[in-house]
């Protein structure tokens, strides 16, 4: 039983993980080819690369992607997008100091 629990516990984590990644990439492609217009393939090449190399360096690979990738970027003489997206501990930080101000 606990084997099954664990098995789908597993799956559902990978399913998340490789939606989350798709979506960085996504969105990685989006904000660079707003950057550099005629350069969509490869942008795309690029992320594809990257992406297998942040899986080989982690099993949270959307951590190291966006710094991989415009790693890579200025290898070719790009500037990087620079974009920084919705930072996900940000609010509870934000929430915590809120709370700690009212103590």
């Amino acid at each position: 039983m606990k084997t099954e629990e664990h098995s789908e516990a597993t799956a559902v984590f990978l399913h998340k993980l490789t939606a989350a990644v798709a979506e960085l990439k996504e969105q990685l492609q989006h904000d660079y080819e707003q950057l550099y217009p005629g350069l969509g393939e490869i942008i795309r090449i690029v992320l594809e690369e990257e992406e297998a190399k942040a899986w080989e360096l982690s099993f949270f690979p959307h951590l190291f992607l966006p710094d991989l990738v415009e790693a890579h970027i200025a290898t070719l003489g790009l500037e990087p997008a620079g974009t920084r997206h919705d930072n996900i501990l940000a609010p509870a930080i934000k929430a915590e100091l809120t709370l700690a101000a009212a103590c």
